[in-house]
C-alpha cells in the first residue's frame, strides 16, 4: 500500500498493548479488531470484525475506547479510523 508506514516493533508493541485492553470488552458481544495499517499522516486503520462491524455502537466503541486508548500509548497517532464500517 503506497500510503501506508511499517510500523515499528515498538509502537506495533504499544498498539497491541493497548487494543488488548479493549479486545475484552468486544469479545464479551462476539466482536473484535485488528491492525491494518498505519499510513503516512498517522492514522491508525482498523478493521472491525464479528458484531462490531454492524454494531450501532461501533462509532462510539472507535473515538470513546479503541482511539483513546491508542492516543494514551502513541500520542503520535493522529486519529484511529475503521476501513469497514456497514
Amino acid at each position: 500500500m503506497p500510503n501506508a508506514l511499517d510500523i515499528s516493533p515498538g509502537l506495533k508493541e504499544r498498539l497491541s498493548e493497548a487494543l488488548d485492553t479493549i479486545r475484552p470488552y468486544l469479545e464479551a458481544d462476539g466482536g473484535d479488531m485488528k491492525i491494518i495499517e498505519l499510513t503516512k499522516d498517522m492514522v491508525l486503520r482498523i478493521e472491525l470484525l464479528g458484531t462490531c462491524k454492524s454494531c450501532t455502537m461501533s462509532t462510539m466503541t472507535l473515538k470513546a475506547g479503541v482511539e483513546q486508548a491508542v492516543l494514551k500509548v502513541a500520542p503520535e497517532i493522529k486519529k484511529v479510523e475503521a476501513v469497514n464500517f456497514e
